[in-house]
């Protein structure tokens, strides 16, 4: 069992351009979009959250019992869903702002239990930002890490969510003893001012780091550094593209049983490659359709991660 922890919301992308375009909206959220990704790859996955009871809420959670997902640890709660409303540049990118005030996943409590058979925990975005949610997480995470699981961290920054960068960027460098997998893309790596090897130094067994249309990047504590290129595709937009990168890191290490630091380690040159050309594959598959809609296993053809 993959376990995703984090936050599920509403996206409200526009259906054209200008301010005023028409908005749509779409399930999402980053660990919302993980964990649709790993049952649509075919992980056992759950999803650990707090929804709301309204209609998007519900929405939400059929989202991911059609791809699969175990939805048996979402807390739920009367207040409203949050929303991102999205803007969507030339070149596909995708920007948020974010309408998160009393709104029921920032509430989500710590779990006194996981479900049953949970190998590895993942984390990342808004939940670990917005209090008194973040706590809670940040405490499942070093809870996670202490019992031996398998942990990934994808901070996917959002800085306009942030009041005080230097305070985050700290608590960040704070998370690293207690993380196994740490993936953000190279704007976030930007943001947070520091490097691979310095984060490695602190705990990681691996840092991926995502270039867009260029390509992904893993560096190890034995000072390897392995790369794939992007797959190349017309790209509708990115929305929940580093999502399926993360589903499908997860996904091809479940695959090789290879969630633990000793596993990393043994993947050398050849296994890292195949797993990286996985993720790319399945991220190019996101970013060719309109939205956060991760692809199926079938849709990978034989499954690189093997």
């Amino acid at each position: 069992m993959i376990v995703v922890a984090g936050e599920a919301l509403i996206d409200l992308v526009p259906q054209g351009p200008g301010a005023l375009a028409d908005l749509k909206p779409a399930l999402g959220g980053g660990p919302y979009n993980t964990a649709v990704a790993l049952g649509r790859l075919g992980s056992r996955t759950a999803f650990c959250s707090r929804t709301s009871n309204d209609a998007f809420g519900e929405a939400l959670l059929d989202g991911l019992r059609r791809a699969g997902v175990d939805v048996s640890a979402v807390q739920r709660g009367p207040e409203p869903t949050t929303l991102a409303v999205a803007t969507i540049d030339a070149a596909g990118s995708a920007a948020y702002s974010f309408y998160v005030d009393g709104t029921a996943d920032r509430l989500f409590t710590t779990p006194a239990v996981l479900p049953a058979g949970t190998r590895a925990v993942s984390f990342g975005t808004c939940s670990l930002v917005l209090e008194p949610g973040a706590s809670a997480y940040e405490e499942l995470m070093r809870t996670a890490a202490g019992q031996g699981l398998f942990t990934a961290l994808d901070p996917n920054i959002r800085a306009g969510l942030i009041a005080d960068a230097d305070a985050y960027r700290a608590r960040f460098k704070s998370w690293l003893p207690s993380v196994t997998l740490l993936k953000l893309s190279e704007e976030d790596a930007e943001w947070l001012g520091g490097t691979p090897r310095e984060w490695l130094s602190a705990g990681p067994a691996a840092v991926v780091i995502t270039r867009g249309g260029d390509g992904l990047t893993v560096f190890t504590p034995d000072g390897g550094e392995h790369s794939v290129p992007g797959e190349k595709v017309e790209v509708v937009d990115t929305i929940g593209a580093g999502d399926t990168v993360n589903a499908a890191l997860l996904h091809g290490l479940a695959v090789r049983d290879a969630l633990s630091p000793e596993a990393l380690a043994a993947l050398g040159t050849e296994g890292w490659t195949r797993l990286l050309r996985f993720a790319a594959r399945a991220a190019a598959v996101t970013c060719s359709r309109a939205g956060a809609e991760p692809p199926y296993a079938a849709e990978l053809g034989e499954s690189a991660a093997l």
